[in-house]
């Protein structure tokens, strides 16, 4: 599939999302922090098209030996070191797929993993040790990153990000020097060869405008500054690196089930990015003993690629973690806020009907893609409830079973007129309408198809 640019990405995630609040986009670049006197670790800085810092000799002793780069391609010099250590070869390879330059010809080609052979429902497609698995079981080795952790001051996934940027620095040394550098290609690039909107320019980011997913970016930026700043106390390094390892490690973790908690979070070598993601697939990585392994969900034909499954996750939460969108996603939704007002004399005594059917003061309505007059459906009933004037319908309907509002056309037109109203001050957010994203989209697939298909005259 040809890759589509940040403004085809948001024009995808706005059509299907038509937003509500907007709030001013976060600087792009973490605040730098004050240099400590006896830092544990210095991070030196890195090229622009690496995810991860550079490497140096500061070090501590690897896990074990890498294996070393031959006249091969990086591409098999991965695939070698996973075979040196246990991977059964045979089922399974990794191909690439070109995709035009979106940023002044730095873009390399994606990688993904694809079927060699035949496969069937049930086959299991490969099986990893667990030894080449990173997990937060190595991470707690560093006494300083297992103190920020176990202090609640940073998340797993930062944990993991500093942990390959320690690795990093040891360059051809490093144990994991072959999959950091599968990871360094990848530059947290999506199966779209889009980058998630965390690494999104200021102007790229105005394509959002309107959608909720902005005020999401805004937050997980605020989220990933703070932990940023709690490495102050030990580590000193530009807090866009910080912004791009954490990024990457975001797009490619998994979260293993029927494990300890120090395993839960998993970068998986064969796994994302290099599996593509589906939201109706049904299989995942999952640990198995010593090993984590994929048994696949439907047939495979030789050299299809290999999908599983991205969990219960929106568009935007897609878009966000691994700069995707998937058109058959049963699980994306529109958000519909609704409250009841705390200055209506009667607030306490509709609160109480509210809770009885089991919903509260401020009710969250999931509006899920085909199931549009379902969520109306459960939306009228709470909607009535706030236009009850009369204490003795509000009396009546406290001592009846159920949300038995009473429904007359009056109510009924005020009730749909706020809603009416409500969803279309959220369409009035966005400064196109969903035909004109629609042909943007189309437009800039027409670009790409044209790049795509000169990238593969030219290969």
């Amino acid at each position: 599939m040809a890759p589509v640019s940040p403004a085809a990405a948001a024009a995808a995630v706005s059509a299907s999302h038509h937003g509500r609040h907007l709030l001013p986009s976060s600087p792009r670049r973490l605040p730098r922090p004050r240099p400590r006197s006896r830092p544990h670790l210095r991070l030196a800085a890195c090229h622009a098209d690496t995810l991860l810092p550079s490497s140096s000799s500061e070090a501590r002793a690897a896990p074990g030996p890498a294996v070393e780069p031959s006249s091969e391609s990086a591409t098999d010099c991965f695939v070698d070191w996973l075979r040196a250590r246990g991977l059964p070869p045979g089922k399974v390879d990794i191909r690439e797929r070109p995709v035009p330059c979106l940023r002044d010809g730095k873009d390399q080609p994606l990688r993904y993993v694809s079927a060699v052979v035949d496969l069937q429902a049930g086959d299991v497609a490969f099986e990893v040790s667990m030894s080449l698995v990173v997990t937060l079981e190595r991470v707690l080795g560093d006494e300083s990153i297992a103190e920020l952790l176990t202090n609640n001051k940073l998340s797993e996934l930062a944990c993991l990000a500093l942990y390959l940027m320690y690795e990093k620095k040891q360059g051809k040394d490093s144990f994991w020097y072959p999959y950091i550098k599968e990871l360094d290609r990848h530059r947290g690039r999506g199966q779209l060869a889009v980058e998630s909107p965390l690494l999104w320019t200021e102007s790229e980011l105005d394509y959002l405008t309107g959608s909720p997913l902005k005020d999401e970016v805004v937050a997980r930026d605020e989220a990933i500054r703070r932990e940023y700043n709690e490495l102050d106390t030990l580590w000193f390094m530009a807090g866009s690196l910080f912004q791009q390892a954490f990024v990457a490690v975001q797009s490619c973790v998994v979260h293993l089930q029927k494990v300890s908690l120090a395993r839960r979070f998993a970068l998986v070598p064969l796994g994302p990015p290099l599996l593509t993601y589906r939201s109706n697939c049904k299989a995942m990585l999952t640990a198995d003993g010593d090993s984590v392994r994929l048994v696949v969900d439907r047939p495979y034909k030789a050299g299809e690629p290999i999908i599983i499954w991205c969990g219960p996750q929106t568009n935007s939460r897609l878009v966000l973690n691994y700069g995707f969108v998937d058109e058959d996603n049963p699980f994306d939704r529109v958000a519909i806020e609704a409250s009841l007002n705390t200055e209506d004399p009667q607030y306490q005594e509709k609160r109480m009907v509210a809770q009885r059917n089991g919903k509260l003061a401020i009710q969250n309505f999931n509006v899920y893609v085909g199931k549009e007059k379902q969520t109306v459906a459960e939306m009228l009933p709470y909607l009535r409830l706030g236009y009850i004037s009369n204490p003795d319908e509000m009396q009546s309907i406290l001592s009846s079973e159920g949300d038995t509002c009473p429904v007359s056309p009056c109510t009924e037109r005020a009730v749909l007129d706020q809603l009416v109203g409500y969803l279309e001050s959220r369409l009035a957010g966005y400064p196109t309408t969903l035909d004109e994203d629609e042909a943007m989209v189309m437009s800039f697939v027409c670009v790409f198809l044209s790049c795509f298909l000169v990238t593969l005259w030219t290969c």
